[in-house]
Formats: structure tokens, C-alpha cells, sequence
């Protein structure tokens, strides 16, 4: 397997997290205190009512903070508790290879591939999902930030630094989570390494 978010290859390798369903008016509750009150309130209801989980949350991740605000409300129980109970056991050996560059090198890349996605037609593809845009897909680095160009609320200059800016950000959030697993063997991109050891 090559790729994928922290969580998918959490669960592809350990196996789904069985965490209760959750009724969909505890659900809709949540999201419309949030939509009225922001991040901020949704960061400090996480703060306050659940330290651990907070902790080592994505504390700017609403998606993921409203998650565990919506299992603790229903269940009184931390989201900590249903993560990690039992791996599952997998019949193939898993080993974790990660590409590490330097920052200043990363940044370049990122540059540039950002620059990349303007010249194939990002501002295209943005323009015909509009009629999608409340979707949570929709609300990630390259897409919000062409919205609000699109709106009149930024220049086109403005939305591609702020592209590559949350790019950044996002990397480094990337490089934050996988550092935490001990397993994943980091190498650069160039060097060659024995994949029968």
C-alpha cells in the first residue's frame, strides 16, 4: 500500500475502532452549536470536558473534534476508550517505510506543486463543485480557498499563498501524526533500502 491519511493506515494495519452509533439528533445538535459558535467553542468544549482525548487531539480538525464531542455526549465516555481494544490480526507482515525531506526542500515541493494544480485547471474543477460546496470533502486546503476567491472575498494571489501556506501546515501536521508511530522506518526519497530485511 502506498499513501494514505494517518487513521486509514492506522486501520488497514490495526483494524476499525468499534465506537457506538451515535443518534442523529445528538449528532445535528452538535454540528448547529458549532456552525453558531466556531472553533473555539467546540475546541474548549473538548478542553474542558475531555483533557485526555484533547490532549492529543487535531485541535484544529472540527470534523474530528465534533466526532469525539458526539461520542462523549451520547456515551459519557471519553472517544479514547473505544480506540485500540483489540488490533486486529493480520496473515501478512507490515512493515512502515516513510519519506522524509528536508523542510526547505518539502516547502519547495509544495510550491510548486501547488503552482501545478493552477496550471491543470483547479479554478475550473472549483467552479463546477459549487453547487457541492457545503460538503465536508469540499472544506480542505485548495478547494475553501478558491471559494473564497470565486466569492470576491480574496485576490486569486491571495487564495494561492494561502493554498500553499495550509499546505505547509497540513504537512506538518502529516509529519506531527507519523512520528508518533515508532514503527515507521524514515528514509529520504533517494536512499535505497533493503526491503527483504
Amino acid at each position: 500500500m502506498t499513501g494514505g491519511t494517518g487513521l486509514y493506515i492506522k486501520a488497514f494495519c490495526e483494524g476499525i475502532d468499534h465506537i457506538p452509533a451515535i443518534p442523529e439528533q445528538v449528532r445535528a445538535a452538535i454540528q448547529e452549536s458549532y456552525k453558531n459558535n466556531g472553533l473555539e467553542w467546540l475546541q474548549e468544549q473538548i478542553k474542558v470536558r475531555d483533557r485526555g482525548y484533547w490532549m492529543q487531539a487535531e485541535q484544529q480538525n472540527p470534523q474530528r473534534l465534533m466526532r469525539a464531542l458526539e461520542v462523549l455526549t451520547f456515551t459519557g465516555n471519553s472517544i479514547n476508550t473505544y480506540f485500540g481494544i483489540q488490533k486486529a490480526k493480520r496473515s501478512f507482515h507490515i512493515r512502515k517505510i516513510g519519506l522524509e525531506l528536508p523542510r526547505a526542500e518539502l516547502y519547495e515541493r509544495i510550491n510548486k506543486r501547488v503552482d501545478m494544480m493552477i496550471q491543470d485547471g483547479l479554478i475550473d474543477e472549483v467552479v463546477s463543485l459549487m453547487p457541492f460546496r457545503s460538503l465536508n470533502a469540499l472544506q480542505t486546503v485548495g478547494y475553501k480557498e478558491i471559494f473564497d476567491y470565486l466569492d470576491g472575498k480574496t485576490s486569486l494571489d491571495f487564495a494561492i499563498d494561502e493554498i500553499r501556506k495550509n499546505t505547509r501546515h497540513y504537512a506538518k501536521r502529516q509529519m506531527t501524526w507519523f512520528k508518533k508511530d515508532n514503527s515507521i522506518e524514515w528514509i529520504h526519497p533517494n536512499q535505497t533500502l533493503d526491503l527483504m530485511s
